[in-house]
């Protein structure tokens, strides 16, 4: 959940004098920690993951199941065990989560790198839960899983002991405060999120329609009962654009929400330009005697005269700044005037819409199904002939530039009611953080060998945040309702956005806020509790050019990015690289919402880090980078450059979570040895984020995802020639020494790493395209083999052991019996079983029975009681019961004579007398 403290926490409106100093010395803070720290090499790979527990009160004369309220209790009790049993080398850590029902379990100690640490995990998470079934009352039950259902349906009869709905901290309409945990931080939290706000967060999320669901009696588009998906047709995914529906609400109501289709790229982006700037193409053309380009800025207005600055005729992407009229901010980090300050000269050209052209439409002009290479037969494509003359192509005397024509539909913006396709949905309406933060998941963070590999990891796993979300999708039900959603993140998303209405783009009459950052007014476009925005890892430049260190030269940085510009420079001239720096700036768009008297100027910022913390932990996004934290004596331990991975959910078995665990844990080294490249632009990450939430998207979604993680062996982007992969190799056999070796430095990294960013003279526009999960997992034609065989051939380049090897590949078949639709996701299951249950009324009302039945079912599952083959096919899960949870101690204390007594006529009475 993030920084815990103990201390007493300021009220909001105390804590406004402090939040200008926070955010500066969070900075000075990161900078000295950088600076202590940047140089650290060689760590070995530690790792650990996390997993959250619900704990529920079942009652079997009502079946009705409630939230228990003892997670602190309870907690207390679990770590007093493993302090009177030092001498197990296999324990567990418990920590406080932010539900008075929740419990977050790790296991003692980190997994090391070797491959029989992998055998560790299934084995600790199933220590855990024997050791919370050691602690809970009869009528208690903690399966994993990542909701309770019910949260928010029952009124003042939903927890034990009751408390009652509403009060002071949440103002809910729908949950009490009594079931926030009662550290302070998370009272705190959820108070000033509201308040900072100006109003209580807005969560909601599409109605799943059945047969009766009243809410769309009467409605003409769709399909009840789950066919097609939702107001989308069969080919295409319902999207829930989460985060962005303050438009909807004033037109539709709370319990409306605006969704979207998944089936063409122009579908999924048709709103986001209502919303955010869109990065386009923009051509150098100072039009004035002598003059040869331009030079960039570090700020508008300040001139950066050491870098490479580019040329008349060159192009540049970018982005219009809403608040700086006449500026645009660049991919990588600079700005540029777009005129001159006078209005007389013009700088810059628009020359495309889009930064990124989507490259599903242009496949049949090509001739040809993905991967996209123009026909041999075909000869040179005109203009014309390309989209039916939607898309222009102009010469210029370096480059050929792409220009999307708008086209003329003689109509305005349709209306979401009147288009033919319905696209406005009943919603599940919630009103507190409670119903996201009381969501469970699963987390893994990583230890890099130094701070370069952290943040290529971080990269990399942002590419694979929502692919590992749908994959390990289980939240179908929230607040009593079934949703026609599959995950969680969007829902935690909502629950924790603070931004004021002028952040999020409404008008703000309230607006400037003189204590907050930027006043309360900046654009900011996502909510705190998001997928990333910019990758981090620099990369390098192999052509001669000058000045690239001053700037980003990540190409698939291409949203808006939001940042403290002030900060940014602090950051910059401290000596951090701009992508790094970019990141930092953009956490610190952030306000801190929780401070803690005495504890503001008292932090030392050259040995402390708690306000970099403070606004590092409550940035939560899909991965989080972690510097090493200070050591504040030398029994500390050691701690390396960390990547934390966030977006899995719960599954309910321990078998389901060691075989994701243990997946992204060997993806990860896969990416590392076998110098994989999986950038996508960041836009796609987000589209996929979208995507993922969907019903069934495992399935039958679609993601973007890059076609080629390896350098070609022939051909450029897809297009001119047919390009070929270096994986063909191994499919046509033509495996032998010729192959190029590859040059690594005196760190062992490769050339390849290092470009993989920057796209070294290649257009990377089109290489990335649409694959089913199974093709992800899979592959798919000869030129991408898919992550799973690749995670195969790793482990036979290891030499894995034999005993290792079998479950790991148990593991790695069950992943790819999921990814090709053979065995369902826990929210599919989920949905069927509340749809099928004999108090089912088909109108997505999931009633007290229902809910009981499902988590006596889901406990029954992860404790091996019940085994259920859609979910785990031949998988069969040995029964976990409370026996040896603990050892037993020898022990030597003097019992009274009649406990001896009691004992010995146990056994005695078998013979009747001595012998």
């Amino acid at each position: 959940m993030g920084l815990l403290k103990v201390g007493v926490p300021k009220s909001w409106d105390d804590s406004k004098k402090n939040l200008s100093y926070i955010r500066n010395a969070g900075t000075r803070q990161f900078v000295s920690t950088y600076n202590r720290v940047k140089d650290l090499k060689g760590d070995e790979l530690l790792w650990g993951d996390e997993i959250e527990y619900g704990v529920f009160q079942i009652d079997p004369d009502t079946k009705k199941v409630r939230l228990s309220l003892r997670a602190k209790e309870i907690m207390d009790e679990l770590n007093r065990k493993e302090h009177e049993h030092p001498q197990v080398v296999e324990g567990c850590h418990w920590v406080p989560e932010y539900g008075a029902w929740m419990v977050e379990a790790t296991p003692n100690r980190p997994y090391t790198g070797f491959t029989t640490d992998l055998l560790r995990v299934e084995r600790n998470m199933r220590l855990r839960r024997k050791r919370i079934l050691t602690v809970l009352k009869d009528n208690e039950i903690a399966p994993t899983v990542s909701a309770f259902p019910m949260i928010g349906a029952q009124g003042n009869d939903g927890t034990v002991p009751a408390v009652p709905v509403g009060g002071p901290v949440t103002q809910s309409d729908y949950i009490g405060d009594g079931i926030i945990n009662p550290h302070p931080r998370f009272g705190t939290l959820t108070a000033n999120i509201r308040q900072r706000r100006g109003e209580k967060v807005n969560i909601r999320v599409p109605l799943y329609r059945d047969v009766n669901t009243p809410e769309y009696e009467g409605a003409a588009t769709g399909s009840p009962g789950g066919g097609g998906d939702g107001c989308c047709a069969r080919d295409a995914q319902q999207l829930w654009r989460y985060g962005k529906g303050d438009a909807s609400q004033e037109l539709y109501g709370k319990d409306s929400v605006v969704v979207g289709c998944s089936k063409s790229s122009k579908d999924e982006e048709a709103d986001e330009t209502e919303i955010m700037p869109v990065m386009q193409k923009w051509l150098v053309d100072v039009q004035c005697a002598g003059c040869k380009g331009l030079f960039y800025r570090s700020a508008p207005d300040v001139i950066v005269p050491d870098a490479d600055w580019p040329r008349n005729g060159e192009t540049v992407v970018g982005y219009e700044i809403p608040d700086i009229p006449g500026w645009i901010r660049l991919q990588n980090g600079y700005y540029l005037p777009m005129e001159s300050g006078d209005g007389e000269i013009s700088f810059l050209t628009k020359i495309s819409t889009r930064a990124n052209h989507t490259n599903g439409e242009i496949k049949e002009a090509l001739g040809s199904e993905t991967p996209l290479f123009r026909g041999a037969d075909q000869g040179k494509l005109s203009a014309s002939s390309m989209l039916n003359g939607d898309i222009a192509i102009a010469e210029s005397a370096t480059a050929t530039l792409v220009e999307e024509k708008k086209v003329d539909s003689g109509t305005t913006s349709p209306n979401p009611t009147k288009d033919g396709r319905d696209t406005v949905r009943a919603a599940v309406h919630m009103d507190a953080m409670a119903f996201g933060m009381g969501c469970c998941c699963l987390q893994i963070t990583f230890q890099a060998t130094d701070v370069d590999e952290s943040r290529f990891i971080y990269d990399h796993l942002a590419v694979m945040a929502p692919i590992m979300m749908a994959l390990t999708a289980s939240t179908p039900v929230m607040k009593g309702r079934i949703l026609d959603t599959d995950c969680r993140w969007g829902i935690i998303s909502e629950s924790v956005d603070c931004r004021t209405p002028a952040e999020r783009g409404r008008e703000d009459p309230n607006a400037p806020y003189e204590a907050l950052t930027a006043k309360g007014q900046r654009r900011i476009y996502k909510s705190r509790y998001d997928s990333i925005s910019t990758f981090i890892y620099q990369g390098h430049c192999t052509r001669n050019e000058s000045g690239t260190a001053n700037r980003v030269l990540n190409t698939y940085n291409d949203i808006p990015l939001p940042i403290d510009q002030e900060k940014y420079e602090y950051v910059r001239n401290a000596g951090v690289d701009p992508a790094l720096a970019q990141h930092i700036a953009h956490l610190f768009i952030r306000d801190p919402l929780v401070v803690f008297d005495g504890a503001v100027e008292e932090v030392d910022d050259e040995v402390q880090t708690e306000h970099f913390e403070s606004i590092q932990s409550t940035n939560w996004q899909t991965v989080r980078w972690k510097p090493p934290p200070p050591r504040n004596s030398p029994n500390d331990p050691h701690i390396g450059w960390r990547t934390e991975f966030r977006s899995m959910e719960m599954q309910l078995t321990d078998f389901e979570n060691a075989a994701f665990s243990v997946f992204i844990v060997l993806l990860q080294r896969v990416i590392l040895t076998f110098d994989l490249n999986l950038y996508i632009p960041i836009s796609k990450v987000d589209a996929n984020m979208q995507r993922a939430h969907s019903r069934d998207a495992a399935a039958k979604g679609k993601f973007f995802f890059r076609r080629h993680m390896a350098p070609l062996d022939e051909g450029d982007d897809g297009y001119g020639v047919k390009y070929v992969s270096m994986f063909a190799k191994a499919v046509t056999g033509e495996v032998n020494d010729d192959i190029p070796e590859k040059d690594f430095d005196a760190n062992g990294v490769s050339q390849q790493r290092k470009t993989a960013p920057n796209a070294d003279e290649n257009d990377e526009e089109n290489a990335y395209e649409e694959m089913t999960m199974c093709e992800i997992m899979s592959g798919k034609g000869d030129y991408f083999p898919g992550l799973i065989p690749l995670v195969r051939a790793y482990l036979d380049h290891i030499n894995c052991d034999a005993v290792t090897l079998a479950k790991l590949t148990q593991y790695l078949d069950f992943i790819e019996r999921r990814a090709n639709g053979e065995l369902v996701t826990p929210a599919t299951w989920m949905r069927n079983y509340v749809r099928s249950h004999p108090d089912y009324k088909g109108d997505s009302v999931v009633t007290d029975s229902i809910a009981h039945d499902l988590l006596i079912a889901c406990k029954e599952i992860g404790e091996g009681k019940l085994h259920v083959p859609e979910l785990l096919g031949d998988i069969k899960i040995e029964e976990i019961t409370t026996d040896g949870a603990y050892d037993a101690k020898l022990d030597s204390k003097r019992v009274q004579n009649k406990r001896v007594l009691q004992l010995l006529q146990r056994y005695t009475q078998r013979h009747g007398t001595f012998s």
